[in-house]
Order: structure tokens, then C-alpha cells, then sequence
């Protein structure tokens, strides 16, 4: 088979004969450079789109490039199913039991069957126990479950910081996330805020910029306690308690309060800080794959966490 192992070369797999629907040995080898922006995968239900998709961050894995993945179905966990030696006993703890009965075998036995399944498969592709380990060794990888500690907890409500400085430097960036962040906040109220028109938005919005500007961050207790008592007096020309009552603005501190005494919601709160460096290196340098698993979210709590990674 033609060498693959090239540094920015991903192998995503072997051209198809188009008249006999056989792989051939012509390999593809995707350049690595080419993903500089953005890119999209588009096919049919089953057309191997997810496939596709890990293949491409495990070979950005095995080049030790950094991955920060959003899996909001719950597929992208497989990558920790990496077994090196495909022994039997690797594969046990991860057997359905009903298709292991519905085959007539024992979990041992199904388990011993699908290790030679995917030994051969996987020989079938040039993928080898060395390469595999080769993968495991290249990366950490680690699953989050934001606002839950099914896996690794992810702290989003802790603060709200302080931007760097080159974006407070930047006025249209330094906006814009000011903007995301107050939004975000108020969609995990299902408050659909407009920037320009809803006073909530706009009252969240001056609230951190007022902090920030000052160089101080926001816990969510912080930002409850500024919305009933704003440390300025205008917003825009009008006085606050003009704009926004304090009758109004305490209803809204309390909506605040109510999500963050609501069982549960503590574990938006714990665990590592949503940290770019820390996402994508361990303490060690180590690169990191860090799979950001929301299936178990609704859709305005999807919102929020998106908002709140991207920004």
C-alpha cells in the first residue's frame, strides 16, 4: 500500500471505481493546509458524513494538531475507543448484550467476533496496532458535558471575565462580544433578546461593559446583584431607573436566581474553566482533543454554551 504517514497529509481513505463501485489502492490524501477557514461536510442520511468527520480529527491527532470538537448527537465519544491490541477483553465492556443473544453467542464470545471484525477492517485500510497506538499516544482526549457531570464537568458560569486586551482594544470585536455574551445569558432565561431593542439585552449588556471596563469580571452573583443596583446612572441619556425600573429589573435579577438555585444547575458552575489554552494543551504541552458532548442539553442551553465557547 502507498505510504500515508506523511506530516499534513490526512488519509481519509481509497478512490472508488466509479463502474465497478470497488476501492481501489489509490489512496486520498487530504492537505491539511487546506483547512484554513472553514469547511462543510454535506451527504445523505448514512452516507458516512460523521465517519468522514472523525476520520479527519483523528488524523489531526495523529499530527499532534489541537482539536476542540461540538458533538451535539453524543458520536464523537468513539474516539476513546481506541484498542491498540483489539483484544477480546477490550471490547467486552462496550458489547450490546441483545445483539450478542440475537447472534447466539455469550458476551465473550460476541466480544472475541467483533474484535476479528474490526482487527481485519482495519488491516483492510492499513490502519495497524502501531498506528492506532500511535494515536493514543499523540493526544488527550477528554469529553465535556457542560451543565452536567456524566463526564467531565465544564465550568461556563463561573465568571464571566474580563476580555483580553487586544479585543478590548478592538472596538467592532469588543462589541460584538459583548453583545453574544449578554445574549447568550439571556437565552438561558428563553429571553429572545434583540441587541438594539429589548431593554434586558441592553441593561446585561452595560452591566458587564461597566465591569469590564473597570477591569473586573462577573460571577452570575455579581451580575445578579448589578442588575437591581447598576454602579452608573444613565444608559444612553435616560436614567437607569427610567429605562428600567427597579420593580422590572428585580424581576429579572430574580429569574437569575431562580436558574441558579434550580437543582443541578451547580454543575454549569464546576469543573475546568472554559479556557482556549487549556482546551487545547495539557499542562504538559500535550496537545488535546476536547469533545464538547450538549445531546443532553435543550436547545436554548445549546445556545448559551455555544455562544459562550465561541466568544
Amino acid at each position: 500500500m502507498q505510504d500515508f504517514e506523511k506530516l499534513g497529509a490526512f488519509y481519509l481513505g481509497k478512490r472508488v471505481d466509479a463502474d465497478t463501485g470497488e476501492s481501489t489502492d489509490d489512496l486520498i490524501l487530504y492537505d491539511s493546509g487546506d483547512l484554513t477557514t472553514h469547511a462543510v461536510i454535506i451527504g445523505m442520511t448514512g452516507s458516512g458524513k460523521t465517519g468522514l468527520g472523525v476520520g479527519l480529527i483523528e488524523e489531526a491527532a495523529i499530527d499532534r494538531v489541537p482539536v476542540i470538537a461540538i458533538d451535539p448527537k453524543g458520536d464523537l465519544g468513539n474516539l476513546m475507543l481506541t484498542f491498540p491490541k483489539l483484544r477480546p477483553a477490550d471490547f467486552e465492556p462496550w458489547v450490546d448484550r441483545q445483539a450478542a443473544t440475537q447472534a447466539g453467542k455469550d458476551v465473550p464470545e460476541f466480544a472475541k467476533s467483533m474484535a476479528e471484525l474490526w482487527k481485519n477492517g482495519l488491516a483492510k485500510w492499513g490502519q495497524t496496532p502501531a498506528r492506532i497506538e500511535k494515536l493514543r499516544d499523540a493526544v488527550d482526549i477528554s469529553i465535556f458535558t457542560p451543565g452536567s457531570t456524566a463526564g467531565q464537568p465544564i465550568s461556563v458560569l463561573g465568571e464571566f471575565s474580563v476580555p483580553n486586551a487586544s479585543l478590548m482594544d478592538d472596538p467592532d470585536l469588543y462589541r460584538e462580544h459583548l453583545q453574544s455574551t449578554a445574549s447568550g445569558i439571556l437565552t438561558l432565561l428563553h429571553i429572545d433578546a434583540d441587541p438594539l431593542t429589548s431593554r434586558e439585552h441592553i441593561l446585561v449588556a452595560n452591566v458587564l461593559d461597566h465591569a469590564w471596563q473597570k477591569g473586573a469580571g462577573l460571577d452570575l452573583a455579581g451580575l445578579i446583584g448589578a442588575i437591581q443596583s447598576p454602579g452608573f446612572d444613565k444608559i444612553g441619556i435616560m436614567d437607569v431607573d427610567t429605562f428600567y425600573p427597579a420593580k422590572d429589573r428585580f424581576a429579572l435579577a430574580m429569574r437569575l436566581n431562580n436558574l441558579l438555585a434550580a437543582p443541578g444547575f451547580d454543575a454549569w458552575m464546576r469543573g475546568q474553566s472554559l479556557d482556549m489554552d487549556a482546551l487545547l494543551y495539557t499542562d504538559t504541552g500535550k496537545p488535546r482533543v476536547s469533545i464538547m458532548s450538549i445531546a443532553h442539553l435543550d436547545d436554548a442551553e445549546r445556545m448559551f454554551f455555544v455562544t459562550m465557547l465561541l466568544n
